[in-house]
């Protein structure tokens, strides 16, 4: 396996990001890059990000977590941000995503975590959850899902899916310019085009959206299926985060509030203004939310 590095110097100067670069072997050859902040002994929270973004994208999220007394982790996923990039596409599946993140938080050693999951933060993190669930405390889900491939998707996702698998080199500055709602600097645009100098790095930022299970007989319909299964008997607090201005995953939080028993009684909130990146427009506020929701239970 032919595997990339991003050269370092493409981090150089990142605005509002200064923390330090983590790196854990998570397979061999394959290091993943994390940010670590807070108190040692801080509860654990763990913020997984989606496509195309990194960890930049949690960049307002982890002061108030800090501040409130929480150990906060947020990695890149492999092929995104400072980890490590096979550079095929066929070097990726669902499974060895979740995999990886699956290691990650074994070798960290990482328990009663609070999971703060976005886009394919979802698709991993929820998997993730339901199949380990005695090492996680409670979940917080963002305009993200865990489809099966039984229902049919939106059709925003669909000609997303169609785009990425057609495109030569993915736009990425442009992609998420076009998935939030205030205007980004070109020092923002150029930190999250950064971990790709060239379209050979973008092996897992292309094959990501056809991943995504949208038939029933996907490789990956029946791991969710049975994580479903799980998850409607999770009865550890559930909360909902979804924005106002999502085409992708608009109302999925009405499933996760029918299904999951423990999101009953939580203090459930659409977040206004908000787009598919809501974390770039509303990173404060989704802090805040959790943190109390946090507190709460």
């Amino acid at each position: 396996m032919n595997i990339l590095e991003t050269p370092s110097e493409r981090f150089e100067n990142l605005p509002d990001y200064p923390f330090a670069p983590n790196f854990l072997e998570v397979a061999p050859g394959m290091n993943m890059h994390y940010v670590v902040e807070g108190p040692m002994d801080g509860e654990v929270v763990l913020l997984l990000h989606g496509e195309p973004s990194w960890s930049f994208l949690y960049r307002k999220m982890i002061p108030g977590f800090v501040e409130a007394g929480y150990r906060v982790y947020a990695p890149d996923l492999i092929g995104f941000g400072k980890s490590s990039k096979p550079a095929e596409m066929t070097d990726y599946t669902y499974q060895t995503h979740v995999d990886w993140v699956r290691s990650f938080l074994e070798k960290l050693g990482l328990t009663g975590i609070n999971l703060f999951c976005q886009d394919w933060g979802g698709l991993i993190g929820l998997r993730l959850a339901a199949e380990d669930g005695d090492r996680f405390a409670r979940i917080v889900a963002a305009n993200t899902g865990m489809p099966t491939g039984d229902q049919e998707m939106p059709k925003a996702f669909l000609q997303w899916q169609k785009f990425s698998q057609t495109v030569p080199e993915l736009p990425v500055g442009t992609i998420l310019q076009n998935a939030t709602v205030r205007e980004l600097s070109s020092e923002e645009i150029a930190a999250y085009e950064a971990p790709f100098p060239d379209a050979s790095y973008q092996a897992g930022a292309k094959i990501f959206p056809s991943l995504v299970p949208t038939k029933p007989d996907d490789p990956a319909s029946e791991a969710n299926r049975a994580a479903w299964k799980k998850l409607r008997e999770w009865d550890k607090p559930f909360l909902t985060l979804f924005s106002d201005s999502d085409p992708v995953t608009k109302g999925g939080e009405g499933v996760m509030k029918k299904l999951i028993p423990g999101t009953t009684g939580q203090d459930h909130h659409i977040i206004e203004a908000g787009g598919h990146f809501l974390q770039e427009d509303k990173g404060e506020e989704i802090a805040e939310r959790m943190i109390a929701f946090l507190q709460s239970t």
